[in-house]
């Protein structure tokens, strides 16, 4: 719990200080941009406010997408920071579109056409700085919190610096005769802020719908897994991320022969270097396998223990050797099942009635009228 605190601390903080920025960015902007006839900086001072949702948005998915599993939510809320993500994306699209329909009826009508200063020049210089100051910061909190969420918003403070930059180019044209390169930078920036809305939507989206990992990922994780003692190959490998981290689940074949725990050991130290080694992977779920099942054919037809040890039963009842099983373990492999029984030494002396041979001769006959049998071994100790 307190790492999932510790991190919903720093994007809070990070987050708070982009609030801060963004308020006096727009006032600034859109005051200046009014006062000195920029339209370009008025669409920027527009995006500025926009990062101020954004920025709410980030902090209420931060809070709720710290908090620990629960009934309702057996793998956590990541995906709180994902819709967060969607929602960041779309925004910026809505933003975009908004100024590229008025920047373009401003370019067909020359009348509307305004004239900037070089007040205009100083406060896209300031927005720039500071822009890039936050994006800057809030990049390195994303990658050390590994936030898909807070790496969407620090682009969105780095798109605010861009488009300062090409505010400072309008205004700096238009200053220099050419009127209309103030409303071709508006339409520059609304471009470039629907293209990194797009790209954080649909990343956001591809997350929703559960697309796996990349292909260089799935190799690491395959090569961890093969790497364990034990693990004699695996199948069945799919992902999902789920906001700031992602789950495995994958197949492994071990020898058929070993025991349970053996088998469940093998599986621990999969789950274990697995989340060990990549700081994404949280939790992988490894399902053991005695035989590649993907080949193999269905063994769903096969009787289980309880019936098995009845029908075993009509063999050694008469031979009053019941007692002395002390253990059958059964192998379904390969589409057959194959039964092992272990009898103690002591057993030749119960049999008063007839030699051990006698107990083998049912097995084998029992196998012949047991087609779901395939075979019978018996082990004296």
């Amino acid at each position: 719990m307190q790492p999932q605190k510790e991190r919903y601390t720093a994007i809070r903080n990070v987050t708070l200080l982009g609030v801060i920025g963004n308020i006096l960015l727009s006032i600034i902007k859109i005051v200046f941009g009014v006062y000195d006839r920029s339209q370009a900086l008025i669409a920027d001072g527009l995006h500025s406010l926009s990062d101020l949702i954004s920025d709410g948005l980030v902090l209420v998915a931060a809070k709720y997408s710290s908090q620990d599993a629960d009934a309702d939510h057996p793998y956590g809320h990541g995906r709180f920071e994902t819709l967060a993500t969607v929602a960041v994306g779309g925004l910026l699209i809505l933003v975009a579109v908004g100024m590229l329909v008025d920047a373009g009826r401003r370019l067909f009508e020359p009348a509307l056409l305004w004239q900037p200063t070089s007040i205009s020049l100083a406060v896209a210089l300031l927005s720039i700085f500071v822009k890039e100051a936050l994006y800057q910061y809030t990049i390195y909190i994303a990658k050390r919190e590994r936030s898909q969420m807070l790496r969407a918003n620090a682009w969105h403070h780095r798109s605010d610096a861009i488009s300062s930059i090409i505010v400072l180019v309008g205004v700096a044209g238009s200053m220099a005769g050419v009127l209309w390169l103030d409303a071709v930078a508006a339409i520059g920036v609304s471009i470039m802020i629907a293209h990194i809305g797009w790209s954080l939507g649909f990343s956001g989206v591809s997350e929703l719908v559960d697309t796996g990992l990349s292909d260089k990922q799935l190799v690491e994780i395959k090569n961890i897994v093969q790497a364990v003692d034990g693990v004699r190959t695996l199948h069945g490998l799919r992902t999902r991320k789920m906001g700031a981290t992602a789950l495995v689940d994958v197949h492994i074949l071990v020898n058929p022969r070993i025991s349970v725990s053996e088998g469940h050991q093998i599986g621990e130290i999969v789950r274990a270097s697995v989340v060990n080694k990549l700081d994404d992977i949280t939790d992988v779920l490894v399902h053991i396998d005695p035989e590649n099942d993907e080949e193999i054919r269905s063994n769903l037809n096969l009787p289980l223990r309880t019936e098995v040890t009845r029908r075993l039963q009509k063999c050694w009842e008469p031979l009053e050797a019941n007692h002395a099983i002390d253990k059958i373990t059964l192998h379904y492999l390969a589409g057959q099942l194959t039964v092992d029984i272990y009898l103690s030494l002591t057993v030749l002396q119960d049999m008063q009635m007839a030699p051990p041979q006698t107990l083998s001769q049912c097995f084998t006959e029992l196998l012949a009228n047991e087609p779901n049998i395939h075979d019978i071994q018996v082990y004296y100790y």
